[in-house]
């Protein structure tokens, strides 16, 4: 099922560093030529280091479902990564031409969640080049190719174009962001750009789905300043992911379609305004709605999300406090069509798309739905609390509700990959706490504690009361340049 690609080899990572360095070696001694400026080059780095425990993980679900793989549930590790990299640019007369090229060398150290440890890679992340224009008429172009980032809307679909953990070390941490291969194209006039894209993610070796997907982005400023709203279009050109399908009337296990992401395709409306500003506090709210459909495999699908909130900008530590519902829809066992939510890409943080905190590590967006609460205090520049809680719910019962483990098709020593359903709606309640402290603006120290209530949706598939699922980290993570 798992399609795999060669490994990534250290002579391949200096083969492309060497060619970007003589790309821009060739642009110096064009410019030189043309207009006598100079090739700029800008070195930079960013590190990272988590210490993790965790207690009692996924609620003990091995030691009731698994115990033959004598999977520990307690397990504490320790993650790091450095990211250095070179940016490079040059001004022409009616251009400009840039670049980037960077590495990843990440581990972990100890057993993490996934019951991988004492493992890490050395990886390229970004090697692109590009060209910037405009003119008098307010057209401006943006064009690169190469492996880079690139998020659309508020992330929902495409963010995170690459995965950590697992054989490449730093799970929690996530350093890769970088598509292996992207092509951008960004027109904008005035203050309305489109964007072309086609992307290849860059996936673990192990788990590698072959995925490659294009489309269309706009993007509009709306109503008061900052608000913005947008629409992407995409496609997916091939895959080897596969898809759960529900049982008939969610009776026994889910079966398999084979390639099921091929061919889907999907849009994305987004969007963000302020409703109401004054001096003494604001108003806003931040939408997203997604449809998805392939009629190779009779999906229909839609996924979204509705965010309201409020800071009150003249009380003390200027209190922020959002409440936010989304909902992902899964398979309904009593239909032949396929109607499971695939969230591709999404940037899975608590502050961007996962469900729940702890509970994001067994459910991806798909047949889920969830309620949440986010309290934001900054007693100062430099101390920063985010206090969150989420009711986390099914949106189908009988119905696959989890399918894969971090972007992967198999979790550990015999796990099941799929949770064929839950007889009650109530999966978990997370709690998380989060403090940072911004030692200057470009070093944050982060600490947070987290907790996580089995629901009956849970239990009852246990048959037992379940322990309650909690852990903490301490990590540091600096931007040099």
């Amino acid at each position: 099922m798992n399609i795999h690609r060669k490994p990534l080899r250290l002579s391949n990572i200096m083969l492309a560093t060497l060619g970007l360095v003589l790309s821009g070696t060739v642009w110096s001694t064009y410019a030189e030529q043309k207009n006598g400026q100079e090739l700029s080059y800008t070195p930079h780095v960013q590190l990272g280091i988590n210490a993790v425990r965790e207690e009692d993980l996924f609620w003990d679900l091995a030691g009731s479902f698994a115990r033959s793989a004598n999977y520990d549930p307690n397990k504490d590790w320790l993650e790091l990564y450095v990211k250095p990299g070179i940016r490079f640019g040059q001004q022409f007369t009616d251009y400009h031409m840039y670049g980037n090229v960077s590495v990843v060398a990440s581990a972990t150290a100890g057993t993490d969640a996934y019951e991988t440890g004492d493992t890490g890679r050395l990886t390229l992340e970004e090697a692109y080049v590009g060209f910037k224009t405009a003119d008098d008429t307010g057209l401006a172009w943006d064009i690169s190719a190469g492996a880079r980032e690139l998020k659309l809307g508020s992330g929902m679909l495409i963010a995170n174009g690459a995965t950590s953990g697992f054989e490449r070390g730093a799970l929690k941490l996530g350093p890769r962001k970088a598509w292996e291969r992207a092509v951008i194209i960004k027109g904008t006039v005035d203050t309305v750009s489109t964007t072309v894209f086609y992307l290849d993610p860059n996936e673990l070796d192990s788990n590698n789905t072959d995925t490659q997907l294009a489309g269309l982005d706009i993007r509009m400023p709306f109503a008061s300043e900052g608000s913005m709203f947008g629409f992407t279009y995409g496609h997916v050109l091939q895959s080897g992911s596969p898809y759960p399908k529900a049982a008939p009337a969610g009776i026994g296990p889910p079966s398999i379609i084979e390639n099921g992401r091929d061919n889907l395709s999907f849009i994305n409306h987004y969007g963000l305004t302020d409703v109401y500003t004054d001096k003494q506090y604001k108003v806003f709210s931040q939408w997203d709605v997604a449809y998805q459909w392939n009629s190779d495999i009779d999906l229909d699908a839609w996924g979204g999300r509705i965010k309201l909130g409020t800071t009150l900008l003249e009380q003390p530590w200027q209190p922020t406090l959002v409440y936010s519902y989304q909902t992902f829809s899964g398979d309904d066992p009593n239909t032949d069509d396929l109607e499971r939510f695939d969230p591709l890409y999404y940037e899975g943080s608590p502050s961007s798309w996962s469900t729940g905190s702890k509970s994001s590590m067994v459910f991806i967006n798909s047949n889920v739905q969830s309620h949440q609460l986010t309290l934001t205090l900054k007693p100062s520049e430099k101390h920063i609390i985010n206090l969150r809680a989420a009711h986390i719910r099914v949106n189908e019962l009988k119905s696959p509700v989890q399918f894969g483990q971090a972007s992967r098709l198999d979790f550990a020593d015999g796990l099941s990959t799929v949770v064929t359903g839950v007889a009650d709606e109530h999966l978990a309640d997370d709690y998380f706490i989060e403090y940072t402290y911004v030692m200057s603006p470009t070093t944050f120290i982060t600490m947070g504690l987290s907790l996580s209530e089995p629901g009956d949706g849970i239990t009852k598939a246990v048959g037992l009361e379940g322990p309650s699922w909690s852990g903490g980290f301490v990590n540091l993570v600096m931007f040099l340049q």
